[in-house]
């Protein structure tokens, strides 16, 4: 049986950095390994006046750090073609769907059609209100669009543009990216949990003491400084790869794996999230913006940037599920830019156990924080190294019984993560499967940005006193005294 799909990607934003980053490498990938062949196309649409033949020396520039055979190359780029569209003029649509008619019979393409949204939000509604109104959706095959965040500024803002996107395309047309649910050991969680009936006994207020989810960043805003100044850490990374990540260590097993039983418990999980008063903002949520230092800029001096900025580069907060599984277990997260490294890493902290038999003389001191044997911890690295820690008490070598930790590690080799699909890839992969798994779904946007809106508006009402870390470091010290005040700390400290 052919594994090979069959469809029409229409790319909005055909020109920008996104596409010539992610969609074009992804899409030679599936071309790579024959799930693209002889029946797809691709329309790239954008302003610039660019030829057919100009576009596809931009896709071969693209792919040129995969060092592929320049045959293959050329054939691949041949089914690309260029469309010079203005988005808000509906004479354009109708020279896009004579062209799509076109491409559609040279290639036989079923009438499948994916339409990639490249471009910023306020033009999503416009794009798929033309979609319609231009008939260029088809009744013979699948329309599906693709979106990228940010999937609006806050709840207002995403209902309203979702209410557009329903106008013209259904919920289970509709993929709503974040790229996070494509990388390899985010979709391990539910390996982990649901696979081994080890993890799945503990995995509970009986034995966990606090999970911990940390993604940092060692750069700054970089060439995104206007659209971060706009949107912030807590916007840009909490409401959507943080929320995803808790709703995923969180939700019980579904009763199949499949794209609605997935759904439903992740929806259930992000509900049973405890929504904080404004009141309640300052004593569960801390916010941060780096200062320079003789290398780099602080935030308000980079480029694009109002000089009195209060945007937070860095969040860290303490999330309570009030569920029976989870009631009285924090679920602590940060995340920011000019921290110490860029990794993304989870880990789940077990209680410790209540007496430590190993060491009489110790345990006679039981305000001695050494005599109590270390937490058992779970990390599962997500990036750069991919895999699995297991930090756990052993005895020490030599006399006596005194306990030592030790850590039980696999990670992925090279050849395994040079293997790996890579993120866009894998997704691009589901969405001509009419897999929506790995995609988020509306009612998780819903509640996500229910939940972020109310730190975001006690933010926006007080003024923090910013800089207030130093790049290199893992944030301000009040990110250190959330733990603190309830017995805790960072597993991972710079």
């Amino acid at each position: 049986m052919s594994k090979e799909k069959i469809a029409l990607f229409t790319i909005f934003g055909g020109t920008g950095d996104l596409a010539q980053r992610k969609l074009y490498p992804s899409l030679f990938k599936l071309y790579q390994k024959g799930y693209l062949r002889e029946h797809f196309a691709v329309i790239g649409t954008a302003r610039r006046p660019w030829t057919d033949e100009h576009y596809h020396e931009v896709i071969a520039t693209s792919l040129a750090s995969l060092n592929a055979d320049p045959a293959a190359v050329t054939q691949f780029a041949s089914h690309f073609y260029y469309q010079s569209h203005d988005v808000t003029d509906a004479q354009h649509y109708v020279t896009l769907k004579k062209l799509s008619a076109k491409l559609d019979a040279q290639y036989g393409l079923q009438g499948n059609r994916i339409f990639y949204l490249a471009m910023a939000p306020n033009f999503f509604g416009t794009i798929a209100q033309h979609l319609r109104s231009e008939q260029i959706l088809t009744t013979n095959g699948f329309n599906r669009v693709i979106i990228e965040k940010p999937f609006g500024h806050d709840f207002a803002s995403a209902k309203e543009l979702n209410d557009q996107l329903t106008a013209t395309f259904n919920e289970n047309q509709i993929y709503r990216i974040d790229h996070y649910l494509g990388k390899e050991m985010i979709q391990n969680i539910s390996a982990i949990r649901f696979g081994n009936s080890i993890w799945e006994a503990l995995w509970n207020n009986r034995y966990i003491s606090n999970v911990q989810v940390t993604l940092s960043e060692k750069l700054g805003v970089e060439e995104r400084a206007v659209y971060y100044d706009n949107s912030g850490a807590l916007r840009d990374m909490v409401q959507n790869h943080i929320m995803q990540i808790i709703s995923l260590l969180t939700m019980d097993q579904p009763v199949e794996f499949t794209e609605h039983d997935i759904d439903v418990e992740k929806v259930k999980a992000l509900r049973s999230l405890r929504t904080l008063k404004p009141e309640e903002v300052p004593a569960n949520f801390v916010r941060g913006q780096y200062a320079a230092t003789d290398q780099v800029k602080d935030y308000r001096s980079e480029d694009k940037i109002s000089p009195d900025s209060n945007t937070d580069t860095f969040v860290a907060g303490k999330l309570m599920v009030d569920n029976y599984r989870w009631s009285g277990v924090p679920f602590y997260i940060r995340t920011g830019k000019r921290l110490a490294d860029k990794f993304t890493r989870i880990d789940i902290v077990f209680k410790r156990p209540i007496v430590n038999i190993f060491n009489h003389e110790d345990v006679q001191k039981n305000d001695d924080e050494n005599s109590r044997l270390n937490a058992n911890v779970l990390t599962i690295n997500v990036e750069p190294t991919e895999g699995f820690e297991l930090r756990m008490n052993a005895k020490h070598v030599g006399q006596g019984f005194a306990t030592t930790p030790v850590k039980l590690n696999f990670a992925l080799d090279s050849q395994s993560v040079s293997d790996s699909p890579e993120a866009y890839e894998r997704l691009l992969h589901d969405v001509l499967n009419g897999d929506a798994t790995n995609f988020t779904h509306w009612d998780e946007v819903a509640y996500s940005w229910k939940f972020v809106d109310t730190i975001q508006k006690y933010w926006d009402e007080h003024t923090p006193t910013f800089p207030n870390y130093q790049p290199g470091s893992m944030g301000p010290t009040a990110a250190d005294d959330l733990l603190q005040r309830d017995g805790h700390e960072w597993i991972y400290k710079s």
